[in-house]
């Protein structure tokens, strides 16, 4: 097969190379220059709507109406627009091999692509219950959801199994985000997972409770400290049952599983230098090899104002890190500089009516503030997180635009505050800053 060529070349057709690919266009990059090659068969598109308004019961969001950059107010990028900007849209082309000494790539099908300026924006993978050797776990009708095809399966299943069971394992973004829109399809939902409480890597329990209350009088039924250890099935092949480790035995029509994800590095494995998951980069996402840069979820990165290095699972990161990159390589280009990358971790979700917005790092002491009553007709709260002495994080349900913007404010300026303080004034302290 003919070898083709590139300037640049972007590995993986998600946020992260869309808003890359925006970036490259605003810089000026010349047809030709530049492909994305990706596994999928459309072009990048803002996943976050995978589990929420694409399995919407009514309305429900479909392409060509959320390709990126509309999830940040920008313009939406259709594949006219890569093909008006000479930009090569290699889609349903899988990289199978990479070789970064000699700035070559190969896909499934054998084809090899040179780069003079490769960038690493794979993603992640889900983690499947299979890895884990879960009885059944190859069952029909246990579903994830990462990519649109597996969205596409799950919105077929909802119209079979209509009124139907559903099984979701785990507590995190997934599992809440999927339990509320399976609610809304008229699905019976029962949600398990092992933790003590729902979303535990970011929420504390005084936060989940209102969460776990609201679900439960929306009719999901909530299962805590347990895990699914083996799935039955009828003999159609389809989920029939889901076995708890406590000895429950759950109906399901439909399982949806979300138990985490691992970044896609497999690739640059003992190319690249790693570390803690992902590859690592300095503040512009240039990797341990010359002219090569990793953005999003892969990357893990200086996270200046808390003088750490992480690794961010969230599009909100995975947009901004993709523009850096970008600017970068331009600046490097032309002996320029740009400047670090300062990144404000910033996480948020959308389910039934609610939406809550975290800014900063959920470390030290905390203050819950407002209602957080689930039975209120208001449910508006948050929470605010200290250490030594100053506002490190700070989370808002229900806020306006203006007090999600002073959330934000706060967790950057860090300001002094005590905890009588904060749970006195709540959200004003923040709006005041």
């Amino acid at each position: 097969m003919a070898e083709k060529s590139f300037k640049y070349v972007i590995v993986g057709g998600g946020v992260s190379a869309g808003y890359a690919a925006r970036e490259f266009a605003k810089q000026g990059v010349k047809p030709g220059e530049l492909a994305i090659i990706s596994k999928e068969a459309v072009a990048p598109y803002e996943r976050p709507a995978l589990s929420k308004a694409y399995l919407f019961p009514e309305g429900a969001a479909r392409l060509p109406g959320f390709h990126v950059c509309v999830g940040s107010g920008g313009e939406r990028q259709l594949p006219e627009w890569y093909a008006e900007k000479g930009i090569s849209l290699i889609l349903s082309t899988e990289i199978v091999k990479a070789d970064l000494a000699s700035k070559t790539i190969v896909s499934a099908a054998g084809e090899s692509f040179k780069y003079q300026t490769l960038v690493i924006a794979t993603g992640s993978t889900v983690l499947k219950l299979s890895d884990f050797g879960v009885q059944g776990a190859d069952s029909k009708n246990i579903f994830y959801l990462r990519e649109i095809d597996d969205a596409d399966q799950l919105v077929e299943a909802l119209k079979a199994k209509k009124n139907g069971k559903a099984v979701v394992v785990g507590g995190g973004y997934i599992g809440l985000e999927l339990s509320a829109v399976l609610r809304l399809n008229n699905i019976e939902v029962n949600m398990v997972y092992p933790e003590p409480w729902c979303m535990p890597r970011l929420f504390t329990e005084g936060i989940a409770a209102f969460y776990e209350g609201y679900y439960q009088n929306k009719g999901v039924n909530i299962i805590k400290g347990t895990v699914a250890v083996g799935f039955d099935t009828h003999p159609n092949g389809e989920v029939k049952e889901v076995k708890l480790k406590d000895g429950r035995v759950l109906e399901a029509d439909i399982v949806v599983v979300g138990v985490g994800a691992r970044p896609l590095t497999t690739l640059f494995k003992g190319q690249v230098e790693e570390e803690k998951g992902g590859i690592k980069t300095d503040a512009f996402f240039k990797t341990s090899v010359p002219d090569v840069y990793a953005v999003g979820d892969v990357a893990t990165f200086p996270l200046k104002m808390y003088n750490d290095i992480r690794r961010v699972e969230h599009v909100d990161h995975s947009r901004k890190s993709a523009e850096q990159a970008v600017k970068a390589i331009f600046a490097s280009e032309q002996g320029k500089s740009v400047d670090e990358y300062d990144y404000l971790p910033y996480f948020y979700s959308r389910a039934f009516d609610l939406s809550w917005q975290f800014y900063g790092d959920n470390v030290g002491e905390t203050v819950l503030f407002g209602d957080a009553d689930p039975n209120s007709a208001t449910h508006k709260f948050g929470q605010y997180w200290i250490k030594d002495g100053k506002i490190v994080g700070a989370f808002l349900e229900s806020g306006s635009p203006e007090e999600n913007k002073a959330i934000a404010k706060v967790a950057k300026v860090q300001p002094p505050a005590t905890l009588d303080q904060l749970a006195q004034e709540g959200i004003s302290f923040a709006s005041k800053i």
